[in-house]
Formats: C-alpha cells, sequence, structure tokens
C-alpha cells in the first residue's frame, strides 16, 4: 500500500510542476508587454517599468522562473494589481460561496442520479430505464446557464420562494447564503446528474450479469441486499471516477453559473481579472484549480484502497 500512496503522490509532484511551468511560460509569451497590459494605454513609461521591476519582468526568464517557484513554495501567489491585495487573500475570500455550491451540486446530483442509475439497471429495458436514459441525454445537452436563468424566472421572479441572486452582506446567516445557493446549486446539480446516472447505470449493467451475482441470488439473498451489498460495492470504483471528476469540473466549471446568478465566488473572481489583465490573479487562480483537480484525484485513489483491495496490488 505505501508503493501505491508514493506512486500517487509522486505524480500528483510532476503534475503540479508540469502546470506551474505551463501558466508561468503562458504569461510570459503572450504577445504585448504584461505590465503594460495591466496598466493600460494610458499609464506612463515610467509606470510600466515600475511595474516591470515590482513583477521581476526585468530579469531574465530563467530567474523569474526561480523566483516564481521560490515563492509558491513559501505559499506566496502574488500580489493583486487592481485589488491590491495578496492573491491568496483574494481567493479565499471568495473560496466560501464556490465551496458551498460545489457541495451542494455534488450533493444534489448524487441525490438523483445514484438511486435513478442503480434502479435504471435492475429494469433494464423497461419504461423506466428508457426514460431515464432520455431524461440523461436532455440534461447533458442542456447548458447550465440557460438552466439556471430559467429556474431563476420561475422560482424567483414568478414565484418569489428565492433570492433572485447575490449571496448576502456580511452579517447575513449562513442559512441565508445557503437559500442564495439553491437556484445555482439545482442547475449545476441537474446538469451532472446526467453523466453519473449514464454511468452508474453502465457500471451497474456491467456487474449485475457476473456469476456472484446469481450466486447470491440463488442462495436465497433478498434483491436489496443482492443490489445493494454484492452488486453496487463492485460497480463503486467507475462510480468514484466520475463523482471525483464531476466534484473536480464543479470547482472550475462554475464561472458561468456565478456570474448569472452574482455569486462572489473564485469564478466571479476570474472573470474580473481576466477583463481587467490582473495576470497574478488569473495565475493563482490556475494554480489552485490545478492543484483541487489533483487533491481530488488523489483522494479518489485512496477511496479505491478501501473499496477493493487489490488495487494496492
Amino acid at each position: 500500500m505505501l508503493g501505491y500512496i508514493l506512486q500517487r503522490l509522486s505524480g500528483m509532484i510532476a503534475v503540479m510542476l508540469l502546470v506551474v511551468t505551463i501558466v508561468f511560460v503562458i504569461v510570459r509569451v503572450t504577445p504585448g508587454d504584461p505590465a503594460a497590459v495591466m496598466l493600460g494605454p494610458e499609464a506612463t513609461a515610467q509606470d510600466v517599468a515600475d511595474l516591470r521591476t515590482r513583477l521581476g519582468l526585468d530579469r531574465s526568464i530563467l530567474s523569474q522562473y526561480v523566483i516564481y517557484v521560490g515563492q509558491l513554495l513559501r505559499g506566496d501567489l502574488g500580489q493583486s494589481i487592481f485589488l491590491n491585495m495578496p492573491v491568496t487573500a483574494a481567493l479565499m475570500d471568495r473560496a466560501e460561496p464556490t465551496f458551498f455550491l460545489t457541495l451542494l451540486s455534488l450533493a444534489i446530483a448524487s441525490t438523483i442520479a445514484l438511486p435513478v442509475g442503480i434502479y435504471a439497471a435492475y429494469r433494464r429495458g423497461s419504461f423506466i430505464d428508457q426514460a431515464a436514459t432520455t431524461l440523461a441525454m436532455l440534461g447533458a445537452s442542456i447548458p447550465g446557464f440557460w438552466l439556471g436563468l430559467i429556474l431563476m424566472q420561475v422560482f424567483a421572479v414568478r414565484l418569489g420562494l428565492l433570492p433572485v441572486s447575490g449571496y448576502g452582506g456580511p452579517d447575513t446567516s449562513l442559512l441565508e447564503r445557503i437559500r442564495h445557493l439553491i437556484l445555482p446549486a439545482v442547475a449545476l446539480g441537474l446538469v451532472s446528474s446526467a453523466l453519473i446516472m449514464r454511468f452508474t447505470r453502465a457500471s451497474m449493467l456491467d456487474v449485475l450479469g457476473d456469476d456472484y451475482v446469481r450466486t447470491a441470488r440463488a442462495k436465497g439473498l433478498g434483491e436489496q441486499a443482492v443490489i445493494l451489498r454484492h452488486a453496487l460495492k463492485n460497480a463503486l470504483i467507475p462510480i468514484l471516477t466520475v463523482l471525483g471528476l464531476t466534484a473536480a469540473v464543479l470547482v472550475s466549471g462554475a464561472v458561468v453559473t456565478e456570474t448569472v446568478f452574482g455569486l462572489p465566488g473564485v469564478g466571479n473572481l476570474v472573470v474580473s481579472a481576466v477583463l481587467r489583465r490582473d495576470y497574478p490573479v488569473i495565475q493563482g487562480a490556475l494554480l489552485v484549480i490545478a492543484g483541487l483537480y489533483v487533491l481530488i484525484n488523489f483522494a479518489i485513489d485512496m477511496l479505491y484502497l478501501l473499496v477493493d483491495p487489490r488495487v494496492r496490488y
């Protein structure tokens, strides 16, 4: 097991080093002077020179890379040009809405997709199976932002049951902030449930015809025990994989949804940074999102050991 964990950790380090290098190179090879782009056309030559010195752009590429990696190892993602604050602090200020939005969206998607996918596989070929497959294809085809606008129009504007947008003020309670996240979470959760449901159904179909399932039924076990204790346990690895990928996609893919619902999350921060050409914020957000991808994949790999001990071999 230790060798398996060390192998995954070494892979994480290699991936993150590659991501750091790519992010560093992209900013440096972008056409135009990054300092001039950040400051805009009204900046003087002296302002551009001062900013280049402040960002270390007047040094050699190798020196810039070594300094950049050293800063990252100390947890320093740089200083935001427009927010006038450390990038780490800016990301932390916006992390709460994105975290809870991802958590709620994944919970909604799993609550819908897992039972429906399992039951659809159990009733393969039935009307329920066909209806579930059709709805999954429909859900995968609907853009999340469009669904969000429809939900906003119905439940917020017409019925007035939920807030239209925003996240509440500084003194708003956690329960009220969760109310602001219900509509965007439902929009993301419904779209994400389509992929999870299809993977769950396919994975269950692969194991329901195996010999050990027939043996369990022949021994007189009830259908619930056969499906949940025997079939589902052996079908979990593909399901865990798609759940992990969905969580990672929700973290990085909530940009449009946060913008539509006016949520002050990381996605909204990235959009503002792109419009303002705030490269330190863009770099920091890319690295954090990539790091979350890697950590989620590592956590899923560790869950494999609990689900199927054979993975360690």
